[in-house]
């Protein structure tokens, strides 16, 4: 987040700087906390408003996949494992409700 700037804002702010996408009807969706790294993730359900998006200055590329062809080993962050595992639970049952958690560094 930026100063002065609220949670839905900074979400819409990320989205276009990542994907240039359009987004309205936003809910936040999932609250994952990584203490060992003194970070707090927030991701929220939108709806696209159309499909004219493009990489933004931080990506190099952005593409909307189904859920058998989401490349799971190539997702850089266990937050965005865990929320889209919650999204494809929950649109199965046909109802979205927050979801908070904690991801705790792996001891090796």
């Amino acid at each position: 987040m930026e100063n002065g700037e609220s949670l839905e804002q900074a979400a819409l702010r990320e989205s276009t700087e990542e994907a240039n996408a359009v987004l309205e009807n936003l809910q936040l969706y999932t609250v994952i906390s990584l203490p060992h790294i003194s970070q707090v993730y927030t991701m929220f359900l939108a709806d696209l408003k159309n499909t004219d998006f493009f990489p933004g200055e931080e990506s190099l590329e952005t593409e909307l996949f189904t859920e058998d062809k989401i490349p799971w080993e190539k997702l850089a962050f266990k937050t965005i494992d865990t929320t889209l595992k919650n999204f494809f639970i929950d649109r199965k049952k046909g109802t979205f409700p927050l979801h908070s958690s904690i991801i705790e560094k792996k001891n090796h």
